[in-house]
Formats: structure tokens, C-alpha cells, sequence
């Protein structure tokens, strides 16, 4: 996370008691609370306490009246909840937080795991792909993801249906991560449950949704992040033209990963999107050994340290005042539009410092009168 998106040399780390960790969920899941205004308020006010109580003031500054956190009956509902569904909180910061994946510009602050948590700290690759995958797709998945598998790599993928089930089969038993869209506790498609049970007892299952969440069509992009997240590369195995696959490809490349793809008949509309990503300059593999000699056996690779959130970090800028303040709002909601475009954009349109922006942003978040989103976009609500 860059430093200048927080405005205060306090520091960051992870919870170590139930209470801090009840108060990061408690934030988190606040209204109007995203993973950027999240990481914002920790950094302005040093800890999830502090930021909650600071929370209603900084929302009634944005002219939201009668604000209040998420209360902490809710979050004590949920934490039981996972308690039940075996589910392990896991927060940025701690040891058990796969390195690559604080490395992205917008980490989940926590998720859900259930299962093996140390397949977190192996090489990953992720595998993904079409739903209604041919079957010679289904046989490429298996086959690449158990050789994977085999080669000492941990296969991530979606858990849907094609691709991404056959991949998780395949590798299950050398490794599998299936990053969930709503709650890790809910099984979805249906038809999967029994091999999510499976994964839960001998590979990994991770989510950031609320546990109980049923998934929603807008959850599934911000779960691809976290998939290309953790992996080094993505290996994209049969998808359309557009389809959630080339979100994920997106994802990577905007993260600094390998996009690999599998290339298919230029007839097959389920070979369109790879065969794009070929022409756009994805590397072309054709199995395991072609995937390995583009990124290396998993053995010579080492995942690098995660990224400390704990530097000390710069005295906040003195506070705007209210004309001050709304010029900047009016200039920022002038220069967006309900297509969403890169933060850094906005900051370079506008000729400010990101700390100067980025409390500005925050406060309109909490206004509703933005919206952020995954990959450091920003758009009109």
C-alpha cells in the first residue's frame, strides 16, 4: 500500500486479541467502508478503536447525519459464525498472510480460511477459464493443474464450474486454494459442494465476504483480484471474448503477474479471449513444462517478505478549509463519470499530491457520493 495513501506516522499491525480483532471486522464491515477508506482510517487514527470512534464525526464532517459503525453485536454474530463454519481470520500483517498477495494495491485487510493455511506460503499459479469448458478444456485443466500440483506449485482458482473445478480436482492432492465470492461458510454453485468439502479438509478455501454472505454478481470481480493476487502467474484455459477470465487476466497484469494462455481454435468462441491475449502479447503454454519454463521451478522461486505496512509514515498535511475543501470535491465529482478510472489518473488530472486527494476521496466515499473499487478505480456512485 503506498504510504502517501495515509496521512499519519502511526503504524499498522495485525490484531492479537479477540476485542482487535472484532473491532477490524467491526470497521470493516461499516457502511460506506471499503478496503481503501479502511486502510485510510487505520492510518489516520493508528488502530481499529480509534478509527471507529472517530468514525461518526468524520462522516457527520461529510454531511452524513446519525452515523453509526458496525454495531458489535453484528460482528460477534459473525465471528461465531465462523467459529462454526471452522474458519480462521487471517489479517495483513500477520505471518500466515501470503506476501504476494499485500503486495497489490488494494489487499483485503482480512479474510475467512478454512483448511490448510500453510498452502499460503508455497508458489502459486493460478488456473482459470469457461464455465461451460469444452472437454478437451476439462482435459487440458486436469492435466496442467496436477502436473503443477505435482511440480511442487499450489493451484488457485475460483471454485465455479468448467475450468475451475476440474483444476481444483486435479490438484487436490498436491495443493489447492479455491478463493470464494460471498461467504467461505456458503457453497456455491451447488453442484460443487462436495468437492468445496473436500478442498476444506485437505487444500485451502478463503474468502473476504461476511461469513453466511450469499455471492452477489459484484462480488465475483473482487474475488478474481485476490486470485491473481496470490498467484505469480495466471494460465487462462478457454473464455470468451468477454468473460470473468480476462477480469482476472486484467487483474494480473495490473498487479504485475505473468499472464499465460492456452490457445484455441480461432472458430471456438470459448477460445476467443485466449487467443486475444496471445495476440496482446500473453506467453502461449501448452502444459505444465511450458508454464515452468516461463516462471520457473517452484523449488529456485521464493516468495518475497510482505510488504511492511509499519514504516513510519508522514505528518498529515494541514487540514483544507471548507471552501477549500468543496472546490476540491467539486473539481474531483467534475472529472468523473459512471465509468470508473484509475485513482492515479484523477490525482495526475487534477495536478495535486496524492495526500493532498486521497482524504478528500474518503470523504465522499462516505458521503455516497463515489464509489471505489477494485484495482484502484474510482467512478460517480
Amino acid at each position: 500500500m503506498d504510504a502517501e495513501l495515509f496521512s499519519s506516522p502511526h503504524t499498522l499491525t495485525p490484531p492479537t486479541t479477540k476485542e482487535q480483532q472484532l473491532s477490524w471486522l467491526r470497521l470493516l464491515r461499516s457502511r460506506r467502508v471499503g478496503v481503501s477508506t479502511f486502510f485510510r482510517l487505520m492510518g489516520e487514527h493508528g488502530s481499529a478503536e480509534a478509527a471507529l470512534k472517530a468514525l461518526p464525526k468524520v462522516a457527520e464532517a461529510a454531511g452524513v447525519k446519525g452515523y453509526a459503525p458496525c454495531p458489535p453485536e453484528a460482528a460477534e454474530r459473525e465471528m461465531r459464525a465462523a467459529r462454526k463454519s471452522g474458519a480462521r481470520m487471517i489479517c495483513i500483517g500477520s505471518p500466515e498472510y501470503p506476501a504476494r498477495l499485500a503486495e497489490i494495491p488494494d489487499p483485503p485487510p482480512f479474510f475467512w480460511a478454512i483448511g490448510n493455511v500453510a498452502l499460503l506460503q508455497r508458489p502459486v499459479i493460478a488456473l482459470v477459464g469457461a464455465r461451460n469448458a469444452s472437454s478437451l478444456g476439462i482435459r487440458m485443466a486436469r492435466r496442467m493443474a496436477g502436473d503443477l500440483a505435482e511440480a511442487g506449485f499450489a493451484v488457485v482458482s475460483g471454485l465455479a464450474r468448467g475450468i475451475d473445478a476440474a483444476a481444483h480436482e486435479a490438484a487436490l492432492a498436491g495443493g489447492t486454494i479455491a478463493v470464494q465470492a460471498g461467504g467461505v461458510d456458503v457453497l456455491y454453485p451447488k453442484e460443487n459442494a462436495e468437492l468445496a468439502a473436500r478442498i476444506a479438509e485437505s487444500g485451502l478455501r478463503l474468502g473476504e465476504d461476511p461469513i453466511g454472505r450469499q455471492p452477489q454478481a459484484r462480488d465475483f470481480p473482487r474475488r478474481n483480484r485476490i486470485i491473481s493476487g496470490l498467484a505469480r502467474a495466471v494460465v487462462v484455459i478457454e473464455a470468451a471474448a468477454r468473460s470473468g477470465s480476462l477480469i482476472t487476466a486484467r487483474d494480473a497484469l495490473d498487479q504485475g503477474r505473468e499472464v499465460l494462455a492456452v490457445p484455441g481454435h480461432p472458430f471456438d468462441g470459448r477460445a476467443a479471449g485466449c487467443n486475444m491475449l496471445i495476440r496482446d502479447g500473453a506467453t502461449l503454454v501448452r502444459s505444465a513444462r511450458d508454464v515452468i519454463e516461463a516462471i520457473g521451478h517452484p523449488d529456485a522461486l521464493t516468495e518475497s517478505p510482505t510488504q511492511s505496512k509499519e514504516e513510519a509514515l508522514p505528518d498529515p498535511p494541514p487540514r483544507p478549509t471548507l471552501r477549500e475543501a468543496n472546490t476540491l470535491h467539486n473539481q474531483i465529482l467534475e472529472r468523473l463519470a459512471p465509468s470508473p478510472i484509475a485513482e492515479d489518473q484523477l490525482i495526475r488530472d487534477l495536478a495535486l499530491p496524492a495526500r493532498r486527494i486521497t482524504p478528500e476521496l474518503t470523504t465522499l466515499e462516505l458521503e455516497g457520493r463515489i464509489r471505489r473499487a477494485p484495482g484502484g478505480l474510482v467512478s460517480l456512485a
